[in-house]
């Protein structure tokens, strides 16, 4: 009896902490939370109001209404045990962005109750020591003519006056951890950065452009609600004698949910509450939070979910009006795209560092998108919202379980989910992709892919066609290089660091690459035993 009264007990103890923690994490706290915490954003970025504020894919994308641009580093690549530089996601447009301006900030949030995510105290630390010393070696091998036209040490020379001897001697290569990162753990990371500058260079990440532009070595700053800033003692970024990676922490270092007042009415402050959106914005996106923001947090507490669904009705009824189902995430981008077809047709080039200078001048919107062209190879990646509003004129390759474009020129439709959900999907439809987009390139037509956010889906199939049709340079080939050598892995993530030169938001998934990569395998053995065979 006393036995079935625990089991009695510890069941409706588990029941009440979960309508405890259900209401602590309602979506009005997160959006409340949020909001206060964009307050703390907004008054840190007013004391550097020149420099350019980035969000750090997504958690960070809603801590203020509107950021210069995005970028995307893992609190994985940082956790304890487990640090590692990976190329696939350079975040070269952010080095680039904080050389031209003088440097940068960077927001982010973290629910685990400390002051900054891993993403600040390890990843990004370990990215700025890593680009130091490749640019270092750069500028060693430039003066001693031994560079290639990749960025990387080889025979051909560049400019070797550019810089001094005595600045290169002078340029800064150490690495910069927080102090409460353990001595143990720095020197673990400190072994291995070496290792990840190599894996640059084999990965023929281009260093160049950073290099000619970057007068002072990369540097992080950190800064918290916790940390204390005197007002009157602001330094002027350009005394600094770094380029500040400014890493600004949106919420506050609480364990956890914390009772708040307003004077009428008390809310749930949750630290981080940004984080895994996917759990409790039930389809609400950044952009559609801060153009409804007032109304949200005005109104009753207990009207937030009917006022949510609501607005998120209304918006895709109206993209359905106008034949496009609207995503979850968007990601923002250029009012002016300095990537048109037009205009890369007017330059006849279209380097990184041309676009990423064009880039730098504007404001990115939370409603319009950009199309990215892949240099000189006809190619351009986009999302369902720019594929919808551009006058696009050529062939169109169209990703998702729908088809959503009405398109009069050559269009296929690839009826492909993400890896989660199945995990050949991509991997099942990329023959007909590649055949596709052979045929449009040899009637030269320009090709567009579209998927519904433009940085997973989209960015595999051009992926997969760049390593099935073209050469390491980016010209097409039908596919004579990839006959002859076949594929490894080093080749797909070459190809990557090529294509995110380009496609700056690009975000594929690992379960999607693994399809790409293993779709080539099989094609390149195929291709094999049918040489054999003959």
């Amino acid at each position: 009896m006393f036995r079935e009264m625990d089991d009695e007990s510890r069941s409706i103890y588990k029941v009440s902490r979960k309508i405890k923690r259900s209401e602590l994490n309602s979506l009005y706290n997160s959006l409340r939370s949020i909001y206060q915490d964009s307050q703390f954003v907004g008054e840190i970025r007013a004391l550097w109001p020149e420099l350019p504020m980035l969000a750090n894919l997504r958690c960070g994308l809603w801590y203020a209404p509107s950021f210069h641009s995005t970028c995307y580093f893992k609190s994985t690549d940082g956790h304890n045990g487990n640090w590692s530089f990976n190329p696939s996601r350079l975040n070269m447009h952010v080095a680039l962005l904080a050389a031209q301006k003088g440097g940068c900030f960077v927001v982010d949030a973290t629910r685990q109750g400390k002051r900054f995510p891993d993403s600040f105290s390890k990843t990004i630390p370990i990215w700025t020591c890593v680009l130091n010393r490749a640019i270092y070696e750069y500028r060693r091998s430039s003066s001693d003519r031994d560079i290639s036209p990749e960025g990387k040490p080889g025979k051909q020379a560049v400019n070797p006056d550019h810089f001094p001897n005595e600045d290169i001697e002078s340029w800064d290569c150490s690495l910069h951890l927080p102090l409460w990162v353990s001595d143990t753990e720095r020197e673990k990371i400190e072994q291995q950065v070496d290792n990840w500058v190599k894996v640059l260079w084999a990965a023929n990440a281009d260093v160049g452009p950073l290099s000619k532009i970057l007068n002072k070595p990369l540097q992080p700053l950190w800064i918290s609600q916790n940390t204390v800033v005197w007002l009157n003692e602001v330094p002027d970024a350009a005394s600094w004698t770094f380029t500040p990676i400014i890493l600004v922490s949106a919420s506050q270092p609480l364990p956890r949910a914390q009772r708040m007042s307003d004077g009428e009415s008390g809310w749930n402050y949750i630290p981080g509450a940004a984080d895994d959106e996917e759990s409790w914005s039930r389809g609400l996106t950044p952009a559609l939070f801060w153009k409804h923001a007032f109304t949200l947090l005005e109104g009753p507490a207990d009207k937030c979910n009917r006022m949510v669904a609501d607005i998120v009705e209304r918006d895709r009824v109206s993209w359905a009006y106008r034949g496009l189902e609207a995503s979850q995430i968007q990601v923002k981008s250029l009012k002016n795209n300095c990537g048109t077809y037009d205009r890369l047709q007017q330059k006849g080039n279209s380097s990184c560092e041309v676009e990423v200078n064009d880039a730098s001048e504007q404001e990115y919107s939370n409603y319009t998108s950009i199309m990215y062209w892949i240099g000189e190879t006809n190619i351009a990646i986009c999302n369902a919202t720019c594929a919808l509003i551009t006058q696009f004129t050529g062939s169109l390759i169209e990703c998702g379980t729908d088809s959503h474009l009405l398109f009069p020129g050559m269009y296929l439709h690839l009826p492909v989910v993400d890896a989660k959900h199945n995990r050949f999907s991509l991997q099942n439809n990329l023959s007909q992709a590649i055949e596709f987009a052979k045929k449009s390139i040899t009637n030269n037509l320009s090709l567009l892919i579209v998927c519904p956010n433009g940085e997973d889906l989209s960015v595999c199939v051009c992926l997969a066609i760049l390593l099935a049709l073209f050469n390491a340079e980016g010209t097409f080939d039908a596919g004579s290089l990839f006959r002859e050598k076949g594929i490894s892995k080093w080749d797909v993530r070459q190809r990557l660091v090529y294509l995110c030169k380009y496609a700056i938001n690009a975000r594929p998934s690992r379960g999607n690459l693994r399809q790409v990569f293993q779709f080539l395998l099989n094609l390149g053995n195929h291709d094999k035993a049918c040489n054999d065979f003959h």
